[in-house]
């Protein structure tokens, strides 16, 4: 899941560096706004502004850790 984010991220951000540890600094509203409906779409989850923190958005592993949390809240019947 991680190199699908990375690649999502790289054709819909070509100016952020994916790898960063820091990643959230690096977007602007529209930046974030670009990754919540990205994924959103993609895995078939509801991501909303709540979603949008910097411990959501710091880095990859965040961004995955993220989509498996809301994925399973989806399973669980528990999605908001």
């Amino acid at each position: 899941m991680k190199e699908e984010i990375k690649t999502l991220l790289e054709n819909a951000l070509p100016l952020v560096n994916p790898e960063s540890d820091f990643l959230f600094a690096e977007l602007d509203s529209l930046g974030v706004a670009t990754i919540l409906l990205m994924l959103s779409e993609k895995y078939g989850i509801k991501l909303d502004h709540t979603d949008a923190t910097p411990r959501n958005l710091k880095n990859i592993e965040a961004l995955a850790a993220l989509v498996e949390r809301k994925l399973a809240e989806k399973a669980a019947g528990k999605e908001r």
